[in-house]
């Protein structure tokens, strides 16, 4: 009985290997994986312009109402 036991478990082992290896050689996903990457990197760089920006931005319509109170 144990016999049994054990090869089915050897079988199962076998076909469990079999499919990570599978799994491993697969290359279907990866360009997914890449695009998705890629499209955070995009958005990473945005946001961090973005920031950037608006710093610049506010300073600039700082400047400009400062310039309008000192003038009236």
């Amino acid at each position: 009985m144990s016999t049994l036991r054990k090869s089915t478990t050897e079988i199962a082992m076998k076909k469990g290997l079999s499919v990570c290896f599978t799994l491993l050689r697969d290359e279907s996903g990866q360009d997914l994986i890449e695009y998705a990457i890629v499209a955070g990197l995009i958005g990473l760089g945005a946001v961090i312009s973005m920031s950037n920006l608006t710093t610049k931005i506010r300073t600039a319509f700082g400047t400009i109402g400062n310039e309008l109170t000192n003038a009236v």
